[in-house]
C-alpha cells in the first residue's frame, strides 16, 4: 500500500469522468465506480487501516465507503477533486465504525495536560507534511487518538493533503482542523516522547 495517492488521479481523467455525461445528464455509473474504485482502492485502504488500526476493520470500512460512495457518485459535479471526494467518505465511514464499536477503544484523555504544555503551532507554514520518518513515528501513536484527532493528523501529516484539501475532506473549517492537528500533536508528544525521533517535532524551545 502506498502512503500517499492524492495526485493519483490526474486533473484530466476527472475531466474525462464528467464529459461522459451525454446531455441528459445520465451517466453509466456501474462502469465509472468500477474505475473510481480500481484507481483508488490503494488509498481508501491506505486511510481505512490508520484509521482503525486493523485489517478486517479496515476493509469492512472501505466496502461500506464503496457502498455510499455508489450511492453518492450521481450526485458528485466535480466540484472538488475526486480523491478529496472520496478521503470524506472513507473517514465518514471509519468515524462511523469507531463510534458503534466504542466499547472498544480506549483513548487517552485530551485534558491530561497542563495548559503550559499547550504552545503556537500557527506560524508553521502552511504545517508542510512531515517527512518519512517522523510519519512512522506518527503512526506508532496514532492509537491514543480520538477518532476525529486521528482523521486530521492521517490526512494532514501522513497522507500528505494539503490544510485546505484536508478540512475539506473532513469538512471543517480551516481553524478547526489546525486546532486539531494542534491537540493531536501534542498528545503525540507526550505519548511518544521516549522516541529518538520526536526530536523531528518543533518544540515550545525551538518555534521560532
Amino acid at each position: 500500500m502506498t502512503n500517499s495517492l492524492i495526485d493519483s488521479y490526474p486533473a484530466t481523467s476527472q475531466e474525462t469522468w464528467m464529459s461522459t455525461q451525454d446531455a441528459s445528464g445520465a451517466v453509466d455509473l456501474e462502469r465509472q465506480f468500477t474505475e473510481i474504485v480500481e484507481q483508488y482502492s490503494d488509498l481508501a485502504y491506505s486511510v481505512a487501516f490508520r484509521m482503525l488500526r486493523n485489517a478486517e476493520d479496515a476493509e469492512d470500512a472501505v466496502q461500506e465507503a464503496y457502498i455510499s460512495a455508489f450511492k453518492a457518485l450521481p450526485h458528485f459535479k466535480g466540484q472538488s477533486k475526486l480523491s478529496t471526494w472520496l478521503y470524506r467518505i472513507v473517514v465518514n465511514a471509519c468515524l462511523m465504525k469507531i463510534r458503534k464499536e466504542k466499547s472498544r477503544a480506549k483513548y487517552l484523555s485530551e485534558n491530561l495536560f497542563d495548559d503550559a504544555l499547550v504552545y503556537d503551532w500557527k506560524n508553521d507554514p502552511e504545517e508542510a507534511a512531515v517527512n518519512s520518518e517522523l510519519r512512522s513515528t506518527l503512526e506508532a501513536g496514532l492509537d491514543v487518538l480520538s477518532p476525529d484527532l486521528r482523521a486530521a493528523v492521517v490526512l494532514r501529516d501522513i497522507q500528505g493533503l494539503s490544510t485546505d484539501e484536508s478540512a475539506e475532506a473532513l469538512n471543517i473549517s480551516i481553524a478547526s482542523l489546525k486546532s486539531r492537528l494542534h491537540r493531536a500533536r501534542i498528545l503525540l508528544r507526550k505519548r511518544l516522547e521516549d522516541y529518538s525521533s520526536l526530536s523531528l517535532l518543533p518544540t515550545p524551545e525551538t518555534q521560532s
